[in-house]
């Protein structure tokens, strides 16, 4: 489902099951590359749902997501 998230907006198209399953997918992508790479796994499995939440709230390209830490950055990063 990961590979057919083109754009944000994409997000929006999604029913909850969709979500569920797409929130599903980013947290095992971020396991595996983690465990393939190294890096920060707990903030970036917390914040799965919020990312999404904020991608179907928000209309790109006018509004803007800033992160306090990259640490929170995966689930954006694969979004985008």
């Amino acid at each position: 489902m990961l590979k057919d998230i083109k754009t944000p907006n994409d997000i929006k198209a999604l029913n909850k099951q969709q979500l569920a399953a797409l929130a599903d997918e980013i947290r095992e992508t971020i396991i595996e590359t983690v465990a393939s790479n190294g890096g920060h796994l707990a903030s970036n499995l917390g914040i799965v749902e919020l990312t999404l939440a904020l991608n179907r709230t928000l209309e790109y390209p006018n509004d803007r997501i800033i992160y306090d830490v990259g640490h929170q950055m995966y689930a954006q990063k694969l979004l985008t």
